[in-house]
């Protein structure tokens, strides 16, 4: 099987070491391949194409069938640039009697030279019927008579700068220095799975290569073996660096957070003082974090639930532990007002039982923060809650023992290792408990989170009343307007939830501003209040303690409500432009409302594009939220329309781990790896290193927070 032509034009070296520290320096297709990724040889190996051409086989242009891709060499009978409109080039070739038009708009001189009158031309491109005839647009130009590839076209995924011609030349010859070697041994390979005939080098070899009998769909869908042993590879890849980050993790060690035996130890105190009773999910995982907390080696806990299932009590347990056994604890939220959220829960349940609770934002006062960040370097604060503040530099533990992330996707992997590395007293690392109100489907929690080990709260505190879910054309706005009074008439209170602060060239979206004004107009005697996130941080609390309090009857508000805000009066949400929202997202949203015993609704109002109809995805999403109130259904179904990453968020860093495997298509494929994982892991590390090299490089590195 042929990897590059002998007389392919030599491409740079691509090194395997890491990039340079300044790749500025750099220029035009390798600055190109940079921004792309393409370091080593084997990033280059594993760029593979978007599609193939085939470009093997010439026909008569006589023969030659409209809205196909054809390849023909003919004779150029005429040229000449003109405008028609705009200026274009355009030329006639003929040949055996057959005539067809070719017409650039964007051209160069070298394009007009290949194109003067008797010469021979191979032309590449989609057929068409014009207004004169046989036509065809943009054709890719070559000299007649030239060999014709041995193999299926490449193209790839490239970005401006970077010709397809540079990037081919470049991965043939990655693919004859790289280091294909076998790291699964072969007793190991699932024959039922993965075709015995198909090694790594093969696959990668015929991928960017195929002969001229494959058809290029057939490659295209995926489902070829040479496909299969290569999404088998890198999803051993991922669960090898899972299984390694955990190892990892195990070699190190924690503070051990018992705290004292007793109805006086504070966790015993804390649930004697709560005003509900724990559910039975709740119970169990308050112990499953207790065992973690009482062993030697570091707790990396992902504790998720729905919407409402009592995450944050959890929480206050978790911590009342680790402070009962002589350490502190550090609780992070991605906004003000979920840290807000938090700190008033935590204050009202501990502050009584004499635990001190520190609160740190970058919209703290100087004096106020100083006096904050002393109270935590001394230890006497026990308890610190706040949003990125926590990390910052000037922010010294005397001893913290367990660090709390909630809504963790929203962090990025430097800004959880950052809580991480804030060393508790003789170099111990704190325990770790991460929290997410959108629960993890199977699939993400066997391959993404496969390091972690996740606790579900999967039983609703009982007083949750239903949500009536229904979806309205915004053409029915005057309806939503008057049940919004009937509302208000029964001393209930209303969210409207807006995708925009304020008006935007880019989306024909209503902004938060102007529904406030209007509402505002349709609503006398009514106060009607607007929060958004560029609002002072002081406003903000301001307005949400007077809705709290049912001065305010309608609250006008971006996204900013969407966790945290606990408002039981409150008994209708209306979100404009829903079909903008993610699935999870207007889960969330909609948990605003039923956290009181009247019966609650939510209406999703959307605007279907002028003349048109909603999109396929944005019915689906929507569809969802009427179909089910279950989080985890809903984050089932949002797995498969949106794709892995509204559950990860920052945790690669923009990187995704998988670009070939599909968690829901490839699950078999998966259950494979995981199978594979921990036996080649012990009994041949050095191939289980190589793997993960090979495939991941340095990205390894973001699974690890």
């Amino acid at each position: 099987m042929p990897v590059a032509p002998a007389s392919a034009p030599a491409a740079p070296e691509v090194s395997s070491a890491p990039p340079p520290a300044k790749p500025a320096a750099l220029s035009g297709p390798q600055k190109a391949m940079r921004k792309l990724g393409l370091v080593r040889d084997m990033d280059l190996v594993l760029h593979l194409p978007l599609r193939w051409e085939d470009a093997t086989r010439l026909v008569r242009l006589v023969d030659a069938r409209v809205g196909e891709v054809v390849q023909f060499e003919a004779t150029v009978t005429a040229c000449e640039v003109v405008n028609r409109g705009r200026r274009q080039l355009v030329a006639t070739v003929e040949d055996g009697g057959a005539r067809c038009e070719l017409r650039f708009f964007h051209f160069y001189p070298t394009t007009r030279r290949a194109l003067e009158v008797g010469a021979r031309v191979r032309v590449r491109g989609e057929l068409r019927h014009g207004l004169f005839g046989l036509t065809v647009m943009h054709p890719t130009l070559s000299v007649a008579g030239s060999p014709l590839p041995s193999s299926l076209t490449p193209v790839y995924p490239t970005v401006a700068g970077l010709p397809q011609t540079y990037l081919r030349r470049a991965i043939a010859q990655a693919l004859q220095r790289a280091d294909l070697s076998e790291t699964i041994p072969p007793e190991f390979l699932d024959q039922n799975l993965l075709s015995p005939a198909w090694n790594g080098r093969l696959a990668l070899t015929f991928l960017h290569q195929p002969p001229p009998t494959e058809c290029p769909q057939t490659l295209e869908d995926r489902q070829h073996p040479a496909w299969q042993r290569l999404k088998a590879e890198e999803l051993l890849a991922q669960q090898l660096a899972q299984a390694q980050a955990r190892r990892e993790r195990a070699r190190l060690r924690a503070p051990v957070l018992v705290s004292a035996p007793g109805p006086q130890a504070l966790p015993e105190r804390l649930l004697a003082a709560l005003p509900f009773a724990l559910t039975g999910a709740q119970n169990r995982v308050v112990a499953e974090v207790a065992a973690d907390l009482a062993r030697e080696r570091p707790m990396h806990r992902l504790l998720q639930g729905d919407v409402g299932s009592g995450k944050t009590v959890v929480a206050a347990l978790a911590a009342a532990v680790a402070i009962d056994a002589g350490w502190q604890c550090a609780l992070m939220a991605p906004t003000e007002l979920l840290a807000e959220q938090h700190f008033g829960k935590l204050v009202a349940w501990l502050a009584p039982l004499g635990v001190e609770v520190a609160w740190l934002t970058g919209s703290q006062k100087k004096a106020e923060r100083t006096a904050a960040l002393a109270r935590i370097a001394s230890g006497q604060a026990a308890l610190v809650v706040g949003t990125h503040a926590v990390i910052q530099a000037q922010v010294q533990f005397a001893r913290l023992g367990l660090a709390i992330i909630d809504e963790q996707h929203r962090f990025g992997v430097a800004q959880r290792l950052a809580l991480r590395d804030k060393q508790a007293a003789n170099g111990f690392e704190p325990h770790l408990l991460m929290m997410s109100a959108t629960p993890i489907p199977r699939t993400l929690a066997m391959s993404y989170y496969a390091d972690l080990d996740v606790s579900t709260l999967d039983e609703l505190p009982p007083g949750r009343t239903p949500v009536l879910t229904r979806v309205l054309s915004n053409a029915r706005r005057g309806e939503v307007v008057e049940r919004i009074r009937g509302q208000l008439a029964q001393g209930r209170q209303v969210y409207w939830v807006c995708p925009l602060i304020e008006e935007s060239e880019a989306l024909d979206l209503r902004n938060a501003t102007a529904t406030h004004a209007e509402l505002t107009a349709a609503l006398p005697g009514v106060t009607v209040a607007l929060l958004h996130s560029r609002m002072p941080a002081a406003d903000k609390r301001a307005v949400m303690a007077a809705f709290a309090s049912g001065e305010v009857g309608v609250l006008v508000s971006t996204t900013v409500i969407e966790v945290g805000v606990d408002v039981p009066n409150a008994s209708l949400m209306v979100i404009e432009h829903a079909e903008r929202f993610g699935l999870s997202q207007l889960h969330q949203l909609r948990g605003r409302v039923g956290r009181g015993a009247a019966a609650s609704a939510c209406v999703l109002l959307y605007e279907a594009p002028e003349g048109g109809r909603l999109g396929e995805t944005a019915r689906e999403r929507l569809r969802a939220m009427v179909e089910t109130h279950d989080g985890f259904e809903i984050a089932r179904r949002d797995l498969a329309i949106r794709g892995p990453g509204e559950f990860l968020g920052a945790r690669q860093s923009g990187t995704p781990l998988l670009r070939f495997a599909d968690l829901t298509a490839d699950a078999a494929l998966l259950e494979w790896a995981r199978r594979v994982a921990p036996q080649l892991l012990e009994r041949h590390p050095d191939l289980a290193a190589r793997h993960v090299a090979r495939w991941l490089g340095g990205k390894s590195d973001f699974l690890k927070a």
